[in-house]
Order: structure tokens, then C-alpha cells, then sequence
């Protein structure tokens, strides 16, 4: 083929998207649900030694966490790609949270409401470094028995973060909150960007 026939295209943006919340929310499954790519996973079964910090209180199904992170990658257009970093969310695995968190956009919060107090830190961990998250309320079995405004008012959220109801077991809805996550951060950078411009 000639070198006038070759099309070069540019290379997509790539963003760096933590998912995160508490122990057994659903991090691992939202990552592997949506992922384009066989996620890398760092799961190491429960044992015995675990009992007195692992509170599995409505999830006593659980069997295995995550101690270091969870990494996949989703094409959201031919000029996006993101990548997607699981959070650990045992407390004795917080302290990797500054490390994963740094170059990150944005955060999806997934929260349980059978045991909402489980992501408590990791809203106050965004809110206190200004990283932009939504709110994923992640419905086990596909169960959601309260509406986002009575989750919003619970979880005290401020009117700008966005509470959205999904099933992390399903790519199209994992999908979604990801969307929802970039458009908040489109829409941010220009009204910053128009904000600029009307300075000058």
C-alpha cells in the first residue's frame, strides 16, 4: 500500500477511573463485568486469620478479597479508552488507596444498602482530595428497595454527586455508570474551561 493510501489516526485518550467503596460491595465484579480485557485480579481467599477484621455481615457468601487491586480496560469511543483500577476495601488495605488514586479523573463509589456504613471512607477519601465520584448503588440480585434521592439523603451527599442505581453483575449497566461518570467530568472541565475564557 502506498504512503499516501496509510490513514493514521490518533492514538484515544486514556483515562485513569478508580473503582472503589467498601469490603464486599462489588468492585471486583463491576471491573470484571465490564472489562474488555481478561482483568487482573488480586484475590486472595478468607481464612481463619481474617475473622476478627473481615466483617462479612450480610455477605457471608463471600469467600475471597481483594488485597492489592483490580484492573481492566473498556473502549467507551474510538477517542476514550479507561482504565479501571478495583480498590481493596478491607481497612488494613486503605493505605494502597493514595497510590492507586494518584492520576485519577474520577471514582465510582459503589455502595451496598444492605450495609451502607461500608463506604462511608471512601466518599469522604474523594470528597477531601476533590477527585469528582458518582455514586453506584449496586442492587444484589437486582434488588433496589430505596429510591437515589432517600440514598442521597442517607449518605448525606451534596446535590452535584450523582446516585445511580445498577447491577454490577451486568456490563450494560456497569457500562452506564462509567458514562455517567464521564459526561459529569466532560461537563466540568467546560464550564471550568468557559469560566477561564470569561476571566480574561
Amino acid at each position: 500500500m502506498a504512503g499516501s493510501d496509510v490513514i493514521t489516526r490518533a492514538a484515544p485518550d486514556t483515562v485513569k477511573i478508580l473503582i472503589a467503596g467498601g469490603f464486599g460491595v462489588g468492585k471486583t465484579t463491576m471491573v470484571g463485568s465490564v472489562s474488555e480485557i481478561t482483568p487482573l485480579r488480586t484475590e486472595e481467599r478468607l481464612t481463619a486469620a481474617g475473622l476478627d477484621v473481615d466483617d462479612l455481615d450480610g455477605i457471608e457468601e463471600k469467600t475471597a478479597t481483594t488485597v492489592a487491586l483490580d484492573f481492566g480496560r473498556i473502549t467507551i469511543s474510538r477517542d476514550l479508552v479507561l482504565y479501571l483500577f478495583g480498590t481493596p476495601g478491607q481497612q488494613r488495605f486503605w493505605f494502597m488507596w493514595n497510590d492507586l488514586a494518584l492520576g485519577a479523573l474520577g471514582a465510582v463509589v459503589l455502595i451496598d444498602v444492605r450495609r451502607p456504613e461500608s463506604s462511608f471512607a471512601a466518599i469522604d477519601f474523594f470528597e477531601r482530595r476533590n477527585i469528582p465520584f458518582v455514586v453506584g448503588v449496586n442492587g444484589f440480585y437486582g434488588d433496589h428497595p430505596y429510591p437515589p434521592d432517600e440514598i442521597r439523603e442517607a449518605l448525606a451527599l451534596p446535590d452535584d454527586v450523582q446516585v445511580l442505581l445498577c447491577d454490577a453483575r451486568e456490563r450494560e449497566s456497569s457500562r452506564d455508570v462509567l458514562i455517567a461518570l464521564i459526561d459529569q467530568l466532560i461537563a466540568s472541565a467546560v464550564h471550568t474551561g468557559a469560566a477561564r475564557q470569561t476571566e480574561k
